[in-house]
């Protein structure tokens, strides 16, 4: 069986993210780029993000998402991208609810076509 079989098309934030810069939305791309003590998601995981805040995906299982999807829609209008990161030790953190006790760095581009 193809390695492809095994990916919901329908959800994946990269097949989504494509979709969407081919029908003209502006969109940026957050992934999970490092993890440390009990992270939510794995390094590699995706959320995708346009211009109006729409979102599929996640990198953190719901803990932090608002805050990144305020941060991809400045990278999307500045086009710079952007390093995040929040852990327990940060009081962002528990702001927007990574409580879980580890540290996630998720990094932010727009992405064009």
């Amino acid at each position: 069986m193809e390695a492809s079989a095994y990916i919901d098309e329908a959800r994946d934030p990269l097949i989504i993210a494509e979709g969407w810069v081919k029908d003209g939305r502006e969109v940026a791309l957050a992934t999970v780029v490092e993890t440390w003590g009990s992270a939510p998601r794995p390094v590699g995981s995706h959320l995708v993000i346009d211009a109006e805040g729409n979102f599929q995906g996640s990198v953190s299982g719901g803990c932090v998402e608002g805050a990144v999807v305020t941060e991809a829609i400045d990278v999307i209008e500045t086009g710079k991208a952007k390093m995040l990161e929040f852990g327990v030790a940060d009081e962002t953190a528990w702001r927007v609810g990574l409580s879980c006790g580890g540290r996630i760095k998720v990094y932010v581009e727009r992405l064009d076509s």
